[in-house]
């Protein structure tokens, strides 16, 4: 490309055109950029700095709006930051620190350049390689410009020394070596006079406290002394973080710090301050009272506040001080209801933080109710958040909360009819996890799933699918407890379950079949049964009526035939087959009243499960074509050999017994119990040895590569029984696939039909039923949900609901919940620290152990001071001096293994010998003999202590240099 030509240069458009051009070029706004990116790319070539730094200047704003790409340009970037202007300097430096990164290939490059410009006298060019390197530092520029950061730590000029000891932040984290020259200047500058040091150190503290507290333990004076004496907000904010921190750490510092804490926050008229002020307390100094119910009253004053952000900021700290300050939130639950009908969402989401903190096991109903009417009110979003946080909060610990389980599984299926729910995946999980838990509750779990399954409008909302899933398996699971086994069947088997996505549907023809094992099984079990008592009523009567047994036998036979032959399809078990004798005697009649199905009952199941099984065998779901064929082969399998009256009386010793074993075996395989699984299950099972595992599937694509995989998603099922279009009738397909079952099938659809005539769509006669798209709205209950209450009527009820004076007598005990020996939650794999979080923890330990490192620069430069302070602090405190001694002689304690150590020992001891007369020395000559003596012996019980610990766990806390005696 050729460079730009004198005509160019002079005409060359500044980024005041191009914002301009930007404005104007609404609808080719991509072509316009476009333009320009080839200008750019012509003019940067340019030798000329000017024009090449204005092109530099124009991509930077590219890349900044419209995330152009120039890391083409980072070479040119590195010519405009060596140009003697500072205008072309500063477009060079802005450049760099927006695009390059530790994997630019010319970084190295401006290694020298920021030497140079560090070591300028011009204090705005300082500035811009400070600012530079705290952005893109990396481990070799961090290394090679540690020195010239320290030299610009201790200069005159303000402006730049703030910023140096900014940077230093940076050379801490990508070379923690750094540390060793860096840290002593960076501590002495905490004594600055001039507040805008003071500010950005201590801002380097704070972030260096966020991540390994306890190696700053030691410089706990010099924060404490500002908290103290500084009157800069910003500064006491970040010292209040720091003592968050470290107090956990050391319970003294706590006792001293939280004093002067209590005095900002009664004192300051600043918002930010009083707030920091409060969430210290209630995250660090929760042992205090006096401090919590001062943090209370403040919190208060944040929730009366007109001001919507302040009005937050009280609920998101009462929402931490709840776990171990409860009472602070009840004291403040008329304010937390009111905030659920704020207008501010991040409001809202607090306040029903704390509504669910309020729960227990007393008021759980009343706080339910509650929500659930908000979420009725609600948009879509909160609706699904109170939903999520009422199944998140019940759930917890097992179920903890909840003693009535029959309520919670109606709770579960309301939830799942209102309008905006989304929590299909929750409820499911839930539905189903409570019924393998808890054996009392599976009645009510299938009345619940009931209600869902013969509900048609509720297939056509996919959020609900999941929920669909999970009624249709417990139904299918616990079928035993259900009142009308055939009404469950006939909505597991309605037209409208097309709808479903095939992973849904698999489920509901499993749980189908379940229904249909149970009930041949049942009426196999009744057949008998009746057999059984017949005979032993006919030989009662024989035993009775002996002088008439010729006269009577032969109509008690007659009269049990009738009662119980399959060969009549027509009769029912609502019909009488024995008439009662007279002689008070229970009747054929009232036995088959007494069961519930009857030969004619079971061959309508087994046609109406056949009719809706044969247009699924060509489905191209491998798992519904699998399951539609086991279903059919079980069917024919009950017709043959159980209902087929011809083969019963050729074969009725052989055939029929082997169907009745073949039925019972498949019901007590269904009827094992299904118990809870624990998470760490799968972990626990071995690898066989000889089972190879390819990491790598891509040959999966090659082998599989012309199969069409059914789209999980879809709602209408793919098959040449229900042809291409998704609205053709279900009854037309039936006369063109099986002509000879449709007038069966379309009075099974109109018996359906009038069973449950509320769920259906309004129709005109002589119209077929077809898969539409519309729905008619699902039947929602009310069941004492009234949605026009008012806030106020809900805060009435919280107020009465919240907190019980005394426990509420329960109608019926807690069930029995099984929970597993290993627990259920999932393990909390514990973060590792990273490396050189590691090494920048050892290096500033091993900077504060060297020297004085118990004596801060405050204290050594002035000991009078330091000796008032010292009694000050120990008149405050009330500190037991001889455990605190005993405390601090155990972590004195040289190392005999750390020879940096003992070179600190001897160097404090010729700094104290200095300060004593010749006099004194030559006195205590004979008792400095004894304390060495005493010293090595203490030596050689450490090491043997040390040997003694070689085994414990490595997970003992690092040695800490202690916190003066002034301060604790």
């Amino acid at each position: 490309m050729a460079s730009p030509s004198l005509m160019d240069t002079l005409f060359q458009r500044s980024l005041d055109d191009i914002i301009k051009g930007l404005r104007h070029q609404q609808s080719t706004e991509s072509t316009f950029i476009s333009k320009v990116i080839e200008e750019i790319r012509r003019e940067i070539k340019t030798t000329d700095l000017q024009t090449k730094s204005t092109a530099l200047q124009k991509l930077t704003y590219l890349n900044s709006i419209h995330s152009i790409d120039m890391s083409w340009a980072s070479f040119h970037a590195i010519e405009c930051i060596s140009s003697p202007t500072f205008a072309h300097k500063k477009i060079g430096y802005l450049a760099i620190s927006q695009s390059f990164n530790e994997s630019t290939p010319v970084i190295l490059l401006i290694t020298n350049q920021l030497r140079k410009d560090l070591n300028s006298g011009n204090e705005f060019e300082v500035s811009l390689a400070l600012d530079c390197l705290s952005r893109i530092g990396t481990v070799d520029l961090c290394r090679d410009l540690t020195s010239e950061v320290f030299t610009l730590m201790s200069t005159s000029k303000v402006f730049v020394r703030k910023k140096a000891v900014s940077v230093v932040l940076r050379l801490f984290e990508k070379y923690p070596d750094a540390v060793r020259v860096c840290f002593k200047r960076l501590v002495e500058s905490l004594e600055s006079s001039d507040s805008q040091i003071v500010s950005a150190v201590v801002g380097v503290f704070c972030e260096l406290a966020s991540k390994e507290p306890r190696s700053y333990l030691p410089l706990a004076p010099e924060f404490y002394r500002i908290l103290v004496d500084s009157r800069n907000n910003w500064v006491l904010i970040k010292v209040l973080k720091i003592f968050a921190n470290l107090a956990p750490l050391e319970p003294r510092l706590a006792k001293r710090v939280v004093e002067p804490i209590c005095d900002h926050m009664r004192k300051t008229g600043a918002k930010s301050m009083v707030f920091e002020c409060i969430r210290t307390v209630v995250t660090s100094f929760t042992e205090y009272e006096s401090a919590v119910k001062l943090a209370a009253v403040k919190i208060r004053e944040f929730l009366l506040e007109d001001d919507p952000n302040l009005k937050y900021l009280g609920l998101h700290v009462l929402s931490i001080m709840a776990p171990k300050n409860l009472w602070a939130v009840l004291e403040n639950k008329d304010v937390v209801i009111q905030s659920l009908s704020d207008e501010d969402p991040n409001i809202k989401l607090e306040s029903l933080c704390l509504v669910m903190a309020m729960v227990s096991e007393n008021n759980v109903v009343e706080i339910c109710r509650v929500l659930v009417n908000y979420a009725l009110k609600s948009d879509p979003e909160f609706c699904n958040e109170i939903l999520g946080s009422i199944l998140s909060t019940c759930c917890q610990n097992v179920y903890e909360i909840i003693i009535d389980f029959d309520w919670y599984v109606s709770l579960l299926g309301e939830m799942s009819r209102i309008p905006h729910c989304q929590k299909g995946e929750e409820i499911e999980n839930q539905l189903i996890d409570i019924g393998m838990r808890v054996k009392d509750v599976r009645p009510e779990l299938v009345r619940v799933g009931r209600h869902l399954l013969i509900d048609p409008a509720l297939l056509g909302n996919p959020f609900l699918h999941r929920i669909l899933s999970a009624a249709a398996w417990v139904c299918g699971e616990y079928v035993e407890f259900s009142r009308n086994p055939v009404e469950l069947m006939e909505a597991l088997l309605q037209p409208r379950t097309g709808l479903l996505p095939s992973s849904i549907r698999t489920v509901y023809m499993q749980s189908a079949f379940k229904v249909l094992i149970f009930c041949v099984c049942s009426y196999l079990v009744q057949k008998e049964d009746m057999t059984s008592e017949v005979l032993d009523l006919a030989s009662k009567r024989e035993c009775s009526e002996s002088s008439d047994l010729a006269s009577a036998k032969a109509p008690v036979e007659r009269d049990q035939d009738e009662g119980f032959n399959p060969r009549n399809s027509n009769q029912s078990y609502e019909d009488p087959s024995v008439v009662n004798d007279g002689h008070g005697q229970l009747s054929t009649s009232a036995l088959m009243e007494e069961k519930s199905f009857t030969h004619e009952s079971i061959f309508k199941l087994l046609n109406l499960m056949e009719l809706a099984m044969c247009p699924l065998l060509g489905s191209y779901d491998v798992e519904i074509e699998e399951r539609a064929r086991n279903a059919l082969g079980f069917i024919e399998l009950v017709k043959r050999d159980i209902l087929n009256p011809s083969l019963r009386e050729a074969n009725l010793e052989t055939e029929e017994v082997s169907a009745s074993r073949i039925v019972e075996w498949v019901h007590d395989a269904f009827s094992e119990e299904l118990g809870p699984v624990s998470i760490t299950a799968q972990e626990r099972v071995l690898i066989p040895d000889e089972l190879v595992l390819k990491e790598n599937l891509a040959d999966l694509e090659a082998i599989c590569g012309n199969v069409e995989l059914p789209s999980s998603c879809s709602f209408s099922l793919r098959s040449p029984y229900y042809g291409e279009s998704a609205g053709i009738s279900f009854s037309n397909l039936q006369d063109e696939e099986d002509p000879e079952p449709s007038t069966e099938a379309t009075s099974l659809l109109t018996e359906h039909r009038k069973l449950h005539e509320l769920y259906y769509l309004p129709s005109e006669k002589n119209e077929t039923i077809t898969i539409a798209n519309d729905y008619p709205p699902a039947n929602y209950p009310s069941s004492g949900i009234n949605t026009n209450d008012d806030t106020q009527d809900l805060v009435t009820l919280t107020n009465q609901s919240l907190v019980s004076k005394r426990k509420p007598n329960h109608a019926k005990p807690r069930p029995v919940v099984v929970k597993l020996d290993e627990g259920d939650a999932a393990p909390v794999t514990a973060k590792k620290p990273e490396v050189k979080d590691d090494l920048l923890s050892g290096a500033i330990r091993d900077i504060l152990l060297l020297g004085n490192e118990a004596k801060p620069a405050s204290s050594r430069s002035n000991p009078s001071d330091k000796s008032s302070i010292k009694k000050k602090g120990k008149e405050k405190l009330n500190v037991d001096l001889s455990d605190s001694k005993e405390d601090l002689a155990v972590r004195e304690q040289p190392n005999p293994e750390n020879p940096s150590s003992r070179r600190s020992k001897h160097r404090g001891h010729g700094k104290e010998k200095s300060k004593k007369s010749q006099g004194k020395k030559d006195g205590d000559g004979s008792e400095d003999g004894e304390e060495k003596e005493k010293q090595k012996s203490r030596n050689r019980n450490g090491k043997h202590k040390t040997c003694q610990r070689a085994d414990a766990p490595l997970n003992v806390v690092a040695q800490t240099p202690p916190i003066p005696d002034f301060l604790l």
